[in-house]
């Protein structure tokens, strides 16, 4: 004796469209009468009834990366210039705040990287999130040190 729940016994039928009044979906194949969706080959994207759809609810992102790392970059002559006029000082450790309170940075920037293009002269303390092997030489050069954040000494 087979038993009843075999494969075979629970395909459903498949409906067989278009094929005379006595199936139940003659003539019009259950699409109702006239009209775009009862022609064949159309889809309608995204159209949710006149409802504002949800690609047009949604925020335009594009080329915008949503985790975007504000990373500003310095260089060691651009230091020396800030130096010499003024705006900064060398006997404080110069990091991203006392940057930002000389307003060289904007308030976005998280992070800050020191590049070796120029000539330093003066002794000076940096906290950096970043910076090149040749700045590190440069600065310890000039009698001054450097030391990086989140990252082994």
């Amino acid at each position: 004796m087979t038993s009843l729940n075999t494969l075979k016994n629970l395909k459903t039928k498949k409906i067989r469209v278009g094929r005379g009044i006595g199936s139940g979906k003659g003539k019009t194949s259950g699409r109702g009468v006239k009209g775009q969706k009862s022609r064949s080959g159309v889809a309608i994207k995204s159209f949710e009834g006149g409802q504002m759809p949800l690609y047009r609810r949604l925020p335009k992102r594009g080329f915008n990366p949503i985790n975007k790392k504000n990373i500003a970059v310095i260089n060691l002559g651009d230091l020396q210039k800030l130096i010499n006029a003024k705006k900064i000082s060398t006997d404080i450790k110069i990091n991203i705040e006392t940057l930002k309170k000389s307003k060289l940075f904007r308030k976005s920037i998280n992070k800050f990287k020191v590049l070796s293009n120029g000539e330093l002269n003066s002794k000076i303390d940096i906290e950096a999130d970043y910076s090149s092997k040749i700045t590190k030489e440069k600065i310890e050069k000039a009698g001054g040190q450097i030391t990086l954040k989140n990252q082994p000494k």
